[in-house]
């Protein structure tokens, strides 16, 4: 089941002297979004991410095109009432406690009483800052402000969550936690939207991603997909190779590199792999060590990048 579906959404906005420039912050973006997975919304600064999100919330409208979230056009009430979100640089009143700042931003949500004290204090233990509720959060650093964004946004136990940059300034351990805590949220069956630039974090977790750049989508896909090229080996040598030992292994081989004692080759299965150790073996050459290369997130989304700039 799709909670998000759109199609052929776009927004442009006007700027410049007389509002004569015309800025095209998204377009043509269709996709969806299955319930239950984690979503990863990946661009450089100014893809269009954030404007995507904030038209899904309906904080923003859409010049074209048409969206659902959870079966709602956008626009209905009960779309914020099943989200919640947690914007990139979010400012809380200084003066305020970890404890009141979510007692305060849940009874703007329609929460009272012992029920709200209780998901406060249960969402403070969560993200591991039950120590610090009654201090000010002037005092926080900012990957505790990170974590008190992430509680607020939990607040009303969300069916969507929408993350922005969840995990910046946060520590390693404390990536790990709310990592851990995401998967656990899929687990209930919530969807989540990920976006952050930090593309290792992405990977680990994301079911599928969405790459954006100018407004426009490149390419949609599980992590696999977007990172499955040729297959690839780096091989450790006992010796370097002759001339005529490379030209045997050329022809069952998509690309072939050699630095010294290094052999880096490319196959299309592990037939051609096989058969290449096969040769190397009938010339005496003895296997020191051999690991697979993979392509990382990261590799991709620069390399997709770079194409469609040169494009």
């Amino acid at each position: 089941m799709n909670i998000v579906e759109t199609s052929g959404l776009s927004k442009t906005y006007r700027s410049g002297l007389f509002k004569r420039s015309i800025v095209h912050a998204l377009t043509e973006v269709s996709l969806s979004v299955r319930k239950g997975e984690i979503f990863g919304l990946l661009g450089p600064n100014g893809a269009g991410k954030t404007t995507f999100v904030k038209i899904l919330l309906s904080i923003v409208h859409p010049t074209q095109g048409e969206a659902t979230v959870a079966g709602e056009k956008l626009g209905s009430p009960s779309i914020r009432e099943r989200s919640g979100y947690l914007p990139e640089n979010h400012r809380y009143p200084a003066f305020l406690t970890g404890l009141q700042t979510l007692i305060f931003f849940g009874s703007l949500n329609g929460m009272r009483g012992k029920a709200l004290a209780d998901r406060a204090h249960q969402l403070l233990e969560l993200v591991g800052l039950q120590d610090w509720k009654k201090v000010k959060i002037k005092r926080y650093s900012k990957g505790m402000l990170q974590r008190l964004g992430l509680a607020q946004a939990l607040l009303n136990d969300p069916d969507l969550l929408f993350l922005d940059e969840p995990t910046d300034g946060v520590d390693p351990v404390g990536r790990k936690e709310i990592r851990d805590l995401l998967t656990s949220l899929r687990n209930q069956d919530k969807t989540i939207f990920l976006n952050s630039h930090l593309l290792s974090e992405v990977e680990m977790i994301s079911d599928r991603v969405a790459i954006l750049n100018k407004g426009k989508v490149l390419k949609i896909g599980t992590i696999a997909e977007l990172t499955s090229k040729q297959i690839e080996y780096e091989l450790l040598l006992d010796r370097s190779l002759d001339d005529s030992i490379i030209e045997k292994l050329r022809p069952h081989l998509l690309s072939l590199n050699v630095e010294g004692k290094k052999l880096v080759i490319a196959v299309e299965t592990n037939v051609e792999l096989n058969t290449s150790i096969d040769i190397l073996r009938s010339k005496g050459i003895l296997i020191e060590s051999m690991a697979q290369k993979r392509t990382t997130l990261e590799d991709s989304f620069i390399d997709l990048i770079q194409r469609e700039a040169t494009s």
